[in-house]
């Protein structure tokens, strides 16, 4: 046997390995995003089972998107939720990052328990969230009523309701980007640590200079995540405010649901839901441009 019969025999056996594994994919990823696609052409209504596979007017649904006014409010909504919550997330998790990157017993027992949040169900964080913005029984509430301070029921009130998604999505998430960036801070050559310092470069110049640029790819990454993740924030919105209150909390997502689950449009948010992904993957590929990959120190 010659080296290019053994070369293509390997090849065809690790196809054939692999094979099962493409198939498997491609029936749990791509024949949904296929149906989700057709039945995005389609007025599919589940009053009326013979819309299922009416192609007469494949348009007729994005038509409509751009007509719909509480859509839009929706994905106004949607952009300030996952504006504020990927920069805080970012922010956060690279603070914490940077205090519990030293080398220490306690600073290790303590990385663990910044990891809690994350490794939560969402729905206990969601009814988590719940009690504590629960003037009766919130723990919070009491606090500032003891102190004197009258705080208004914060998922009820139409300025403070986001807001308060925002604080829970973030609390939830931030430790995300700490565990990423705390592993990248791990691989972080100490001989570019150790020239600053020669150089005479401040602690706060280090990190500036040094630290940062290193971290800018996995930061990236990071926010790529969690920005894909905030446009399925879904149980947080759910149990604490329902969209509400009116539509100050509505995102796009919810909205999709909406349409489906309540007036049993599936036709409808399945185009809903077929921009809103068309959308993310144009997204991310837009700040990965814009900003570039990998990890670069000048």
């Amino acid at each position: 046997m010659t080296a290019l019969d053994f070369e293509r025999q390997r090849r065809r056996f690790f196809s054939l390995c692999v094979a099962p594994s493409l198939a498997v994919l491609c029936v749990i990823t791509l024949a949904p995003a296929v149906y989700l696609l057709l039945t995005s052409l389609t007025p599919l209504d589940l009053t009326r089972p013979e819309t299922a596979w009416n192609f007469g007017d494949p348009l007729r649904n994005f038509v409509l998107l751009a007509e719909d006014g509480r859509l839009h409010n929706s994905v106004w909504v949607q952009a300030k939720l996952s504006f504020w919550t990927v920069t805080l997330q970012i922010l956060i998790g690279l603070g914490f990052a940077l205090l519990l990157n030293a080398r220490s017993r306690f600073l290790e027992a303590l990385r663990t328990v910044f990891l809690i949040p994350m490794v939560l169900p969402p729905i206990v964080v969601a009814i988590i969230w719940k009690v504590i913005y629960t003037p009766d029984i919130s723990p919070m509430h009491w606090f500032f009523r003891e102190v004197g301070w009258r705080v208004p029921a914060l998922i009820t009130d139409p300025s403070l309701a986001l807001i308060a998604i925002i604080v829970a999505d973030t609390w939830e998430w931030f430790p995300f980007t700490m565990l990423m960036t705390l592993a990248a801070l791990q691989m972080l050559p100490q001989e570019l640590v150790d020239a600053a310092k020669v150089d005479g470069a401040t602690p706060w110049q280090s990190t500036i200079h040094v630290t940062l640029p290193f971290l800018r790819g996995v930061l990236l990454v990071a926010g790529l995540f969690r920005l894909i993740d905030s446009l399925k924030a879904f149980p947080l919105i759910f149990i604490l405010t329902e969209g509400g209150p009116g539509s100050v909390t509505e995102v796009t997502n919810y909205y999709s649901f909406l349409q489906a689950f309540n007036f049993s449009f599936l036709g409808y948010s399945s185009a809903i839901t077929v921009v809103l992904l068309a959308a993310t993957v144009a997204l991310s590929w837009l700040i990965v441009r814009m900003v570039g990959w990998g990890a670069r120190v000048d």
